[in-house]
Order: structure tokens, then sequence, then C-alpha cells
């Protein structure tokens, strides 16, 4: 089967290559020349582990072309997959542009039938609009041939989005047409070991499925921080709490972690997108309104901690910051918690001694340079002249340090003992005060309630 994808972002080419793998013929368009020429070098554009391997070996074997010339995609592929990005403002307004033209090319271009799979994330009644755009196109040439279109849409994680390619828990369809649901299940069939993975409902019912899914975790994650702050007044420590109603079946463990807030390109896009298409159509998600509302109030967490911890005297502090990136395993900086504590402590007057493993190039190409910052070469390297460390993001490199030679390395002045601030719950609190450094984590009930 040939596969035409449009769009060679981290959802695009992730699932090119996995498709690549799997023996079809693909070829992945994208906008970008410059992005297009290094991936046909096997340069990859994003830090997504195994990605490099999988494309590398597509290009090897001839399964997997990238190009730039959108009139050839249009032709290739007997399903087209439109994965372009659909950004959205801060009001949760989505901007469709990027989809439509595709959509339209495809319509000007397509010669013969066809299946266009709508996997971007966008509003609800967007394959509509798609369909519209198509037929238009079609009827001003006057042709007669079909081109259906359906809702696929994906449910990839930053960090694991090959796995969940090759893997995926569910795979879910929106299409009403028999020939279209055929052609998409034959596609998946290589990925799925049960056919229980396999989710069929209409279009709209699928574009909403994305971003309920999206919501839910962000619900997920607001709560958690929301117990945070109880079990911080109570005394009590958020991860015993977690592991305890996480053992309830009805909950389950995931997306009960307590720490800085959440980040990326999804969970705030989507619940502002979500919020608003509610909004437009004259309801209130007053849920999903305090779930934005505490994670923006999260994301200020650890600098809370740090004011509390000097008594309000942040100015001329030092302080080193573990992880950028908005979660491990990718080097994505959209909407990362870290940019929050920069921002804040720089206003407090402090300087800042930033690493992180893969995402040290894209933050400095959002922050340049400046006088209160310095880019570190090594976690070890940012703690020298530092007052307090932040850890952010929950790198494995950081999972495991030696307190003792982080306490050496950070020289607080007195009166205040050297800290750690530990926006994930990555520690054990003794350990590291055994090390004596003060502990302060997200909802731990230890240092932070003991000044």
């Amino acid at each position: 089967m040939k596969v035409s994808l449009f769009g060679a972002g981290y959802v695009g080419l992730s699932f090119a290559a996995s498709l690549a793998e799997a023996g079809y013929e693909v070829l992945c368009a994208d906008a970008d020349l410059a992005r297009i020429e290094g991936l046909q070098r096997g340069l990859m554009p994003l830090h997504e582990p195994g990605l490099e391997a999988l494309v590398t070996a597509g290009l090897a074997a001839g399964t997997l072309r990238f190009t730039a010339d959108a009139h050839a995609a249009c032709l290739h592929g007997e399903v087209l997959f439109i994965v372009v990005n659909t950004p959205a403002d801060a009001e949760g307004r989505v901007d469709l542009r990027h989809v439509m033209a595709v959509a339209a090319g495809i319509g000007r271009l397509r010669d013969r039938e066809a299946l266009v799979v709508c996997k971007s994330t966008a509003p609800v009644g967007t394959a509509d609009q798609v369909e519209m755009v198509l037929n238009g196109e079609l009827s001003r040439r006057g042709a007669r041939h079909r081109i259906a279109v359906a809702v696929n849409p994906e449910f990839l994680r930053e960090g694991s989005a090959v796995r969940d390619c090759r893997q995926p828990e569910r795979v879910v369809i929106g299409s009403q047409d028999p020939w279209a649901i055929d052609l998409l299940s034959r596609l998946y069939a290589p990925f799925m070991s049960d056919p229980s993975q396999l989710l069929v409902m209409d279009r709209r019912s699928a574009e909403l499925t994305k971003y309920a899914a999206n919501a839910m975790l962000a619900t997920r994650i607001s709560f958690m921080n929301e117990m945070a702050r109880v079990a911080e007044h109570a005394g009590a420590d958020i991860e015993m709490v977690r592991r305890g109603i996480g053992a309830d079946r009805r909950i389950g463990p995931d997306f009960l972690q307590a720490g800085a807030g959440y980040g990326g390109s999804c969970l705030a896009k989507d619940v502002r997108a979500l919020t608003r298409m509610a909004q437009r159509d004259g309801h209130t998600l007053r849920i999903l309104s305090a779930v934005e509302a505490t994670n923006h109030e999260q994301k200020g967490r650890l600098f809370d901690l740090m004011t509390h911890h000097f008594e309000g005297r942040i100015a001329g502090k030092t302080l080193a910051v573990w992880g950028l990136a908005f979660k491990p395993d990718t080097d994505d900086m959209r909407d990362a918690p870290s940019l929050v504590l920069l921002e804040r402590l720089w206003a407090a007057g402090a300087r800042v001694q930033v690493y992180d493993p893969a995402a040290m190039p894209n933050a400095r190409a959002l922050l340049g340079e400046r006088d209160d910052l310095r880019w570190c070469a090594s976690a070890q390297d940012a703690l020298h002249g530092a007052d307090a460390l932040a850890l952010v993001t929950e790198w494995p490199e950081f999972r495991q340090p030696d307190f003792a030679r982080i306490a050496q390395a950070l020289g607080s002045p007195a009166p205040y003992m050297p800290a750690l601030f530990d926006g994930r719950n990555l520690y054990d609190a003794a350990q590291v005060e055994a090390a004596g450094i003060a502990y302060y984590g997200i909802g731990r009930g230890r240092s932070c309630l003991r000044r």
C-alpha cells in the first residue's frame, strides 16, 4: 500500500517511519525545505528516542521518502494523511489554515480515488470542512472521482512516539464509509494484536475523543496538584496519597504525579480549544477552566518555595536548574514550566545556571544570551557557585545523584542551608536532608513547613 503524509513534525515523522518499517511505500511531504533536505540525509529535526534509527532504516530500504513537492505527495498514496500543525492562540482559537491548504491542494491535484485522513488535532467539525473544500475543488475542475474523508486522531506521547506508533493502545477511526473503514483497518493491521483495539465511530465523535482524552489527563494532573497543596498544609505526603488512590482500579496510577505543572504542545492547547468550542456553543466548562487555572498557578510553585526558603531575598542569589524541556526524552520547550520559573527568578533579581540533556538548543533559541543566565555543559557544572538547585524535568541522568556532592558544590550564604527544590518529587526527602540539604518537594510536607 502507498501512503502519503503531509507534515513532518514529531507525529507525522514518527508515524511515517513506523509505516515504512511495516513495509508500506511512504512519501512524507513538508513545506519546510530545509527540514526535508535534512531528513533526506537522515538528519533529525527533533529529539525522539528511536526515531533516527527508524528513519535511517526506512531511507535505506527505500520504503520512506521525503519531499517538499506537494504535487508528488497528492498523487502518490492510496491513503493521504493530513498531519500538519494546528497551532492555537491564548484564547483557544485553532488555526486550520495549514489543514485547509493541504485539502485544497489534494482537491486540485488528485487525479483518482483516494482516502484523505485528518490526523491533525482539530476542532469538532474540521473533517466536514475538509470534505467541503475537497468537493469544491473537485467540482471546479469537473472531476468525478471519489475522495472520501475520515478522522484518525493521534494519541502519541512525546518521548515514546515510536513505541506508541508500533504498539498503539487503541486506534480510533472516524468514518461511516465501509470502504474507508476497511482501508484503514488493513493499514493498521500490522500494529494491532487484538481486534478490540480498533474503535470505529462517526467523524465528530472521533475528533472529540482526542480533545476529551487530553482534557482528562490534564484534569488528573491538576487535581493532584491541588491535593498537593492540601497535603502540604495537612502535614501529609502526596506521594503516599498517590499510591493509595492509584491502587484503586477505578482510578489507576497513571497521570497522578504532583509536580511543577504540565506543558508541551498538547494538553494546554487542547484544554483551551475544548473550552472555546464549548463557549462557542453556549456552554461553560467549569472543570476545565479550573484545570487550566490550577496549572497556571502550579508553574509558579517552585518559585514560591524558593521565596519561602530565602525569606523573600531572591535578588543576588544563583539558582541551578536541572531540566528545561517540558518532559524527559524530548527537546520540546513549548509551554515548559521551566520558562515560568526562569522568568520569575530573573524578575526577582536572581541568576540562573541551566542544564538539559537535549533541550539546550531550543531553549537557547527562545531565551538567547543574557548576563543573568549561564548555559552549562553538565548537571554538575550547573551546581558550581549556585545557592540552590531546582529539579524541573525528571531526566534519567538526574534520578540517582550524589547528594553529598551536591551539598559540597552548593554554596548557600548564611543563614540559609543549601536547598533542593524537587519539582517532580523524584527524590527521597530523608536522603536529601541527611546530606545537609533542605528539601522542598511538591506536597511532601518536609522542609517547606519547617521554617
